[in-house]
């Protein structure tokens, strides 16, 4: 009257049909007429899919129903990747592909990162030795064994440095005029960001401001630190000039100009007095 597939039969309870459980029912396929011959193909399976798997009819007799014993043992083994989360540049990190099988002295491993196979070549030794890591090894690594489609899940690997590329922009213009400043931001390619920033004035040893921007008021050549815990580098300087405002000018002009007024006024009165 029916057959169908389950798993884990438990004593007074109705076994479920696999064809009817939503994990089960768009990768179960019969390839058996379910008279003579009921087997069945299970598509993409995952590791939790490995169970004791059972036989199971009906028939129009309400006591005779049957359950095949033993069951089928189904194993599934999967990849994992193992790898420290984070690495400073300049380490040696090794990577390590482990089965939950035991696998043949004759089995080899593909290595992928960010989805694209590392190398052409197979590696028998499941471990991947990267020496002298860089900032470009970063990135999402899995596995695989060659002759099979199964890649492990991926690992990211954060890879740390010091800051790099350190350099300064300016806005809006280096030259300014007398009472305005200008902005300069200090930028820098580092693992984790930078977070601190110093600035200096070329001829002098202490800073002259912090923070990742700095408002210059004078004429000079400035340069900016950026610091993260893995070391420090600084930019080149850069030149602000700082230009006399025009009406500045007028007015020193204007002052110099009645000062000399006043004196000459004054020697005037002088000599007439003398006379």
């Amino acid at each position: 009257m029916k057959v169908f597939w389950t798993k884990n039969p438990v004593n007074g309870k109705k076994p479920p049909d696999l064809s009817e459980d939503p994990e089960y029912s768009q990768r179960l396929q019969y390839l058996g007429d379910k008279q003579q011959n009921c087997t069945i193909r299970l598509n993409h399976v995952i590791q939790k899919d490995s169970h004791m798997y059972y036989f199971r009819f009906i028939t129009d007799k309400p006591d005779k129903k049957w359950t095949s014993t033993p069951g089928v043992n189904l194993t599934v083994t999967d990849l994992q990747v193992e790898s420290p989360e984070r690495v400073t540049e300049g380490d040696s990190v090794r990577l390590t592909c482990k089965s939950s099988c035991t696998l043949t002295d004759r089995a080899t491993f593909i290595w992928y990162r960010n989805s694209q196979p590392l190398t052409e070549r197979r590696d028998r030794n499941n471990e991947l030795l990267l020496q002298s890591v860089r900032r470009e090894d970063a990135g999402r690594y899995s596995c695989a064994l060659h002759g099979h489609t199964y890649i492990s899940p991926a690992v990211h690997l954060n890879v740390t440095y010091p800051p790099k590329s350190v350099s300064v922009f300016i806005s809006p213009s280096a030259e300014i005029v007398e009472g305005d400043s200008v902005t300069l931001i200090c930028s820098s390619d580092s693992n984790p960001p930078a977070l601190n920033f110093s600035w200096f004035k070329e001829g002098e040893s202490s800073s002259v401001g912090s923070g990742q921007s700095f408002s210059a008021l004078q004429s000079g050549r400035f340069y900016c630190e950026a610091h993260n815990q893995h070391g420090s580098q600084r930019s080149d300087a850069v030149t602000v000039t700082v230009e006399v405002h025009p009406r500045s000018s007028w007015h020193v002009i204007f002052g110099i100009a009645v000062a000399c007024g006043a004196l000459v006024i004054l020697t005037i009165i002088i000599i007439l007095f003398v006379m």
